[in-house]
């Protein structure tokens, strides 16, 4: 499978797109219209960061939690009734007079939620194409996302402000609605792709099941802490320069979609497993001239050539997948999100404290660097492993952690 022609000719990747678009969508204008909610109740900048990104916080709840459901329930059912519940709590979010803490227990919620939809949606994605299509299809997914949340934003301003912002939410449930009814009538139904019900220890037992192979450990570090150091030295755009933060979003957007579309459509197989280490040092490199505070030029040729290194995440999910029993591959991709989401989440706190403790630029260059140091790190435990033909599960003592 080489062309994204041949990704929409494959039968149910058309609607598990467009369901999956159509959430993004709603998540990223009832975001916005939450943020600006809360902003407008409370004055608080802190809140209101919160209630736009703090649902990815949540999802570490979710990954100790819910994931085994990633694998142990239909996934038609599962992507309709989840959509259905995101539409319902968001509808709630815009009822009027509705207290500050009601809405971000509603908030919690849905994060915690979110982590077993992406499990959900990316297991499928994975059963759906072949073994060779996986990464091909998942770098469109991203591409949408990214392409999506531009859109989405700015779209979702405009509503904001010409509507209001519990209109704003309302538009989203119906968004919600309709992502579930594609789900619903465009996917058939298949069995779970694991037997037994979901529980917590389901969870923790798949969970240490997953961490216990030395080869899948490495790549969820991978996966994690170089990208997570880096969306923190994203999250000091805007104190570096206030007046062209946006600018280095939209060229590191750019960087983005041009990376996943090289690598998800161009790269050969012989040369996917050689660039993961060289596009994850290249993720942070670039970075470094920010030590010495570069004039927006400079900064934004450095952000292009750096977020050309995300594709290495689409590299690394793709060895994920051939280092996975497929019985496991919703949840080994739902906790590869959820660790992600948490890990940036710790990386612009960690770049955040330490430009309050120097200045924006040398925290910007002090967590690439750090980047860097873990990226070589990881090297030894990064090299290619053989893994047979086809998708399947490590030998025995791989999978006990030997």
């Amino acid at each position: 499978m080489r062309t994204y022609q041949e990704l929409f000719r494959t039968r149910e990747f058309t609607p598990l797109f467009f369901a999956s678009s159509a959430q993004t969508t709603a998540q990223t204008i009832s975001g916005l219209a939450l943020g600006t909610l809360v902003f407008g109740q409370t004055g608080s900048p802190l809140l209101s960061s919160l209630a736009m990104f703090g649902p990815a916080l949540a999802q570490v709840i979710g990954a100790t939690t819910l994931l085994s459901g990633a694998d142990r329930l239909p996934p038609r059912a599962a992507m309709t009734g989840l959509t259905l519940l995101f539409g319902l709590g968001t509808a709630v979010q815009a009822v009027p007079g509705l207290p500050v803490w009601a809405l971000f227990l509603v908030l919690l919620c849905l994060g915690v939620l979110g982590s077993l939809s992406g499990g959900v949606r990316y297991g499928l994605l994975n059963e759906i194409l072949a073994r060779e299509g996986y990464l091909l299809g998942r770098s469109l997914f991203n591409m949408s996302v990214g392409i999506i949340q531009i859109c989405g934003f700015a779209v979702g301003g405009i509503l904001v402000s010409t509507l209001s912002p519990r209109a704003t939410l309302l538009l989203g449930a119906v968004v919600y609605l309709l992502a579930a009814m594609v789900s619903r009538f465009g996917l058939t139904r298949r069995p779970p792709r694991a037997v037994g019900r979901p529980s917590i220890a389901d969870t923790w037992r798949d969970n240490a099941r997953l961490w216990s192979a030395p080869p899948r450990r490495y790549v969820y570090l991978a996966l994690w802490v170089p990208n997570g150091l880096i969306v923190g030295v994203e999250s000091l755009y805007i104190p570096y320069n206030p007046q062209y933060a946006g600018l280095l979003f939209a060229v590191g957007a750019l960087g983005m979609l041009a990376g996943d579309t090289i690598a998800g459509r161009f790269l050969p197989p012989s040369l996917r497993e050689r660039l993961v280490v060289p596009l994850c040092l290249l993720l942070a490199a670039p970075y470094l001239t920010f030590a010495i505070n570069p004039a927006i030029p400079i900064a934004m040729v450095a952000v292009l050539l750096a977020t050309l290194g995300y594709s290495a995440s689409l590299l690394l999910q793709d060895r994920l997948m051939a280092l996975t029993p497929d019985d496991l591959s919703g949840h080994a991709l739902g906790l590869h999100t959820s660790g992600m989401l948490a890990l940036q989440g710790l990386g612009a706190a960690l770049a955040g404290a330490l430009a309050e403790a120097t200045s924006p630029a040398t925290g910007m260059a002090a967590i690439a660097a750090l980047s860097l140091a873990v990226t070589l790190a990881l090297i030894p435990g990064l090299r290619p492993h053989r893994t047979g033909p086809g998708r399947g599960p490590l030998p025995a003592a791989a999978e006990d952690g030997a």
